[in-house]
């Protein structure tokens, strides 16, 4: 699964985050990796305690339960606080893979599984060379470099790498979702039937098409979600 969010956070809101985290403080991103993503982890974040992160997480975080496109493809249980990194001067993540259970802050020790990674752009593509998102899917190597305020949802364990940032500066947000369907080919075929769904209703509302596929949905969804 690799899909596209347009326009998840509007102009205004992308000059705000900007505006609050380029006077934020920023510190090395390797102090928060894992033991091998040390070796490749090259750039830098926000404290997870630090309240501009907090503030304009919660403001991402209130766009996705917005977004149409957000909740049929992930299903979403939980969502992880929304964390932010920053690459210039030829800092780059390496390939690697996200950890599979991420602790949930504050919560006195519970996990969440990451099903689904996501990263919000905050920079324009024309502000920064390099700084590609790949990922490795079904199809081979997928670059992604979307306009400020779109995002990318992939799924967790797919490996992926952020390239070198030759020139300017590349801002961005990320976090993880544990998905009410863990399994990913079936929140994929769910996310296709709420595609044709949608369509068939929006060309042909009154077909009797309709109301079967609407009851084949419900009937994988109540089967498959796990709560």
């Amino acid at each position: 699964m690799l899909i596209a969010i347009p326009n998840l956070l509007t102009p205004q809101q992308v000059a705000y985050a900007r505006q609050k985290l380029d006077a934020a403080n920023w510190t090395d991103g390797a102090a928060t990796a894992g033991f091998l993503a040390k070796k490749v982890k090259r750039n830098r974040q926000i404290d997870q305690s630090h309240r501009v992160g907090q503030e304009i997480g919660q403001m991402i975080v209130k766009a996705l339960g917005s977004s149409e496109t957000f909740m049929n493809a992930a299903q979403p249980l939980k969502v992880l606080p929304p964390k932010f990194n920053r690459y210039e001067g030829g800092e780059h993540y390496g390939a690697h893979i996200d950890n599979a259970l991420m602790d949930i802050p504050g919560s006195g020790g519970l996990r969440l599984r990451a099903d689904l990674s996501m990263t919000v752009f905050l920079s324009e593509p024309e502000e920064y060379d390099g700084g590609e998102l790949r990922v490795l899917d079904t199809y081979g190597h997928q670059a992604v470099k979307l306009p400020a305020g779109h995002a990318i949802l992939y799924t967790a364990t797919s490996l992926h790498e952020v390239t070198p940032v030759t020139r300017g500066i590349r801002t961005s947000s990320f976090f993880w979702i544990q998905s009410m369907i863990r399994d990913d080919a079936r929140r994929s075929m769910l996310y296709d039937l709420a595609k044709v769904i949608d369509s068939l209703v929006a060309t042909h509302p009154d077909h009797p098409s309709v109301a079967g596929f609407l009851g084949h949905y419900h009937k994988l969804a109540q089967h498959w979600i796990e709560l």
